[in-house]
């Protein structure tokens, strides 16, 4: 059984830096009236009750999304993700932090379409009873690099592909490489945006390298280095996305966003961000 699960890692600084970004590719595919597909191939339960004990364990949270929750001062594109985060707590009381799948569904039209596939047995189950019976939603116990192949090309012609593994053996970080580049060969025109952890073990930088090669047609990345390592110089340091195929927006959103991220998340004195892209 898999060992790794979203709910303990809820909320974090590198959940923040995922879903704005992914905010922001969702909100740019919807400028057009043409449906679209959101491929999340490791999808978790869909939503944390952060006062859990799963959530608690780490309390992760805490140097996240608690740090945005009564700023006033954020910029345009964190407002819009906290605005959706406040959405899914009614109450006005940060309890419940929604994952990948509930932000898609919240920005999701009537004719989009959202394919979620999780492999944790629990989290499996929650995901399927939150979204299972929504329209347009599809939830598989597959894993979802493979299931990854079936779902390109879209029938919408128009796709969101997010993948978010755990990478916690190096084999995630060729698995990755592998999936894109048989997702770009099936789909060439899609967007894809591949998340990783910043940690003290190899495998990210070798995975960046290639995902540039591979992408001819354009790339942005963005990094978040906002925790100091502990005393056995291990922990996650930061994160960061890398996009192919991104709008032609998000360089702009992100260049005025991720410095006040930095400062916000920020642990230690040396936080600090990185966005780079290519124009293809």
């Amino acid at each position: 059984m898999l060992a790794y699960r979203h709910a303990f890692h809820a909320g974090n600084h590198a959940d923040v830096l995922k879903h704005v970004v992914l905010v922001r590719l969702l909100r740019h595919l919807n400028l057009k009236d043409k449906p679209y597909r959101v491929v999340d191939t490791h999808a978790g339960a869909g939503s944390t009750a952060l006062h859990d004990a799963d959530a608690r364990k780490t309390g992760e949270y805490h140097n996240g999304i608690q740090r945005l929750w009564q700023r006033q001062d954020v910029p345009e594109a964190v407002a819009d993700y906290l605005q959706l985060v406040q959405r899914h707590n009614p109450g006005g009381t940060l309890e419940h932090y929604p994952g990948s799948p509930v932000l898609a569904r919240m920005l999701l039209r009537g004719h989009d379409q959202l394919r979620l596939f999780e492999l944790h047995p629990a989290d499996h189950a929650l995901l399927q009873q939150l979204l299972g019976a929504s329209k347009g939603v599809e939830v598989a116990y597959v894993d979802g690099f493979v299931a990854l192949k079936g779902q390109l090309p879209p029938s919408t012609r128009r796709a969101l592909v997010l993948i978010d593994p755990s990478y916690e053996g190096l084999g995630d970080y060729t698995r990755v490489v592998d999936a894109v580049a048989d997702a770009l060969k099936r789909f060439a025109a899609g967007t894809y945006m591949v998340w990783y952890p910043v940690v003290q073990k190899p495998g990210a930088q070798q995975m960046l390298r290639t995902l540039k090669a591979l992408a001819p047609k354009g790339w942005l990345h963005a990094q978040l280095d906002v925790q100091a390592p502990d005393a056995q110089g291990f922990g996650l340091l930061g994160s960061g996305v890398f996009v192919i195929n991104p709008p032609y927006t998000l360089f702009a959103e992100l260049r005025h966003t991720l410095p006040w991220l930095a400062e916000v998340l920020g642990q230690h004195a040396g936080a600090r961000h990185r966005l780079e892209q290519r124009a293809g």
